[in-house]
């Protein structure tokens, strides 16, 4: 395989990608694209470049999308105001409809954009191979769902037919309702169901940071419940950090969180000694 021609010239150095590649060429990355900032299409297509690069590296990967910004703009047109509780937002009839739609839309558009590259990838959706089972997460949230079941089979018969598997986090609750979930929840469900060697959360911030504000590259598990005690990690980088520590807890070997506005973060985070964000073990 000649790396030269695969890899991008602003990318990880070559001789480390060589000794990366053989270390997970048997094992499965998942990685969850979400975060308000990725509604920036350079930033999209940066994405989808890193994911067909480890396509014809030979790699195993499962990708959940979120897709909050868009679902913000879609309501707005709609002239639907969000309501909020503990950051999730009240999900009713009208407002499900225009979330499936949403994420749907979103979930084919990650699909055709990786076709274009010639890289064969498959929607799993409400729609077509809802792959995850949901319980109602509270009756005042309407159809919001936390992962109860996911149907692993079905994402391995993809990957075994050399597909990228594309998730929406949607779910099927009891009489096929559709369910909105947080989108990182639904990927730590998936990589803890695959017990995935790594799972990389993309998002819109650096990684973990100390307490002058400094990226933190790697960190254990105990560090990091140090840290939500003395208050250094707050609100929103909370549940992230549940997820991940779920995840690890679970049997995923390591977590990243990574920022997806860096170039070629996906690749730096996999192929390169130092990483690209804060790595949980």
């Amino acid at each position: 395989m000649d790396l030269q021609k695969i890899l991008p010239k602003n990318g990880p150095p070559v001789d480390q990608v060589s000794k990366y590649i053989e270390k997970y060429k048997n094992n499965l990355i998942v990685i969850k694209y979400g975060g308000n900032v990725f509604i920036e299409r350079k930033i999209f297509n940066n994405f989808i470049e890193d994911i067909s690069i480890l396509n014809k590296l030979g790699l195993s990967i499962v990708v959940i999308h979120g897709g909050g910004p868009r679902i913000k703009r879609e309501l707005e047109r709609s002239n639907i105001t969000s309501k909020f509780i503990r950051g999730l937002r009240v999900t009713d009839a009208k407002v499900i409809n225009i979330v499936e739609k949403v994420l749907i839309e979103f979930n084919e558009d990650i699909v055709s954009s990786l076709k274009e590259k010639g890289i064969k990838a498959i929607s799993l959706n409400t729609k077509q191979n809802c792959v995850i089972e949901v319980i109602p997460e509270a009756e005042e949230l309407g159809f919001v769902g936390i992962p109860n079941k996911i149907n692993v089979d079905i994402i391995k018969d993809q990957i075994k037919n050399k597909l990228i598997p594309i998730i929406s986090p949607l779910g099927f609750g009891d009489n096929n309702q559709a369910y909105n979930i947080n989108g990182d929840n639904a990927a730590g469900a998936i990589a803890k169901s695959l017990k995935s060697r790594r799972l990389l959360l993309m998002t819109n911030v650096e990684g973990v940071l100390d307490k002058n504000k400094k990226l933190i590259q790697e960190i254990s598990t105990f560090e990091i419940l140090e840290m939500i005690k003395n208050g250094t990690i707050t609100e929103g980088m909370i549940p992230k950090i549940n997820t991940c520590l779920d995840a690890i807890n679970n049997g995923v070997t390591a977590v990243a969180i990574i920022d997806g506005r860096k170039k070629h973060s996906v690749l730096f985070e996999i192929f390169s000694d130092k990483g690209s964000g804060t790595l949980i073990r």
